[in-house]
């Protein structure tokens, strides 16, 4: 990419070094709204709603290096170049992941969290969900808890449904998704997939996975080793995928233990 989308970005704190986040599947910046809070006052946070989703542009595409380049690109327009600390989850993570390889001069500190530089498992689970969600007819609802209604029985999931309809918007009188579906939809594999790549990244890296998840596996290790040779692991109990929801506490005494750190 030449240029970057249209990103939409929120930034907390005015204080201490940048740390951009960079959420997964499904996802906007504001999932970590609570997180930037807590990492105040010592950082500053910048909350990014990656293309396809939230309030950011429609592209058409979901290929990870076209993403990692565009946020690069956005990076180096906002902030004149200068190292930022980089944080992503699950789809976020791999954008994170294929940003430091390729940009490596744009990022200080890099944490990966719950997925790994490898195919992921669970795209028929996330073929279900944007399938439910695909399915259900916009124009008969008249308030938000219909869409809940409707979906209760596909995903009995009350949290997941609450994190899934996030992305339901009402606009000019009519309900819309923000998160480009039918795209998702259709580029799953990708979504899935990781890019080839020949570079390392060689400034520390921390490696967060959830106790209860098996996204991040032994057999990854290797590889995120050869890609990010300063790793840091660290699995965080009583976790699942979604690390920063589930263990807030902990997913921040992490963050702040190593970004902080000397």
């Amino acid at each position: 990419m030449t240029s970057a989308p249209d990103l939409h970005t929120t930034e907390i704190g005015d204080t201490g070094e940048r740390v951009v986040l960079l959420h997964g599947l499904f996802g906007q910046g504001r999932n970590f709204t609570q997180v930037a809070k807590a990492l105040q006052p010592e950082l500053r946070s910048t909350l990014v709603d990656l293309p396809n989703h939230g309030r950011s542009a429609w592209t058409g595409s979901v290929d990870y290096v076209d993403v990692a380049d565009a946020v690069a690109t956005w990076l180096r327009a906002a902030y004149d170049g200068e190292p930022v600390h980089l944080v992503g989850h699950s789809m976020g993570g791999k954008v994170a992941m294929v940003l430091a390889l390729r940009h490596p001069e744009l990022i200080d500190r890099l944490v990966v969290v719950d997925i790994s530089p490898a195919p992921s498992g669970g795209a028929g689970e996330f073929e279900h969900l944007l399938t439910s969600l695909t399915g259900l007819d916009l124009d008969g609802l008249e308030r938000r808890s219909d869409a809940d209604e409707q979906l209760a029985g596909a995903i009995p999931d009350e949290r997941v449904r609450g994190f899934l309809l996030q992305n339901l918007r009402r606009e000019e009188g009519r309900w819309r998704w923000q998160a480009d579906l039918d795209l998702l939809l259709r580029e799953l594999p990708t979504i899935a997939g990781f890019p080839e790549v020949d570079t390392t990244f060689d400034h520390p890296v921390l490696w967060m996975g959830g106790e209860r998840s098996d996204y991040v596996r032994p057999e990854h290790e290797a590889r995120m080793r050869e890609l990010f040779p300063t790793t840091y692991t660290v699995t965080v109990k009583g976790a699942g995928h979604w690390v920063h929801s589930e263990q807030p506490e902990a997913f921040v005494s992490a963050l702040r233990y190593f970004l902080l750190a000397d």
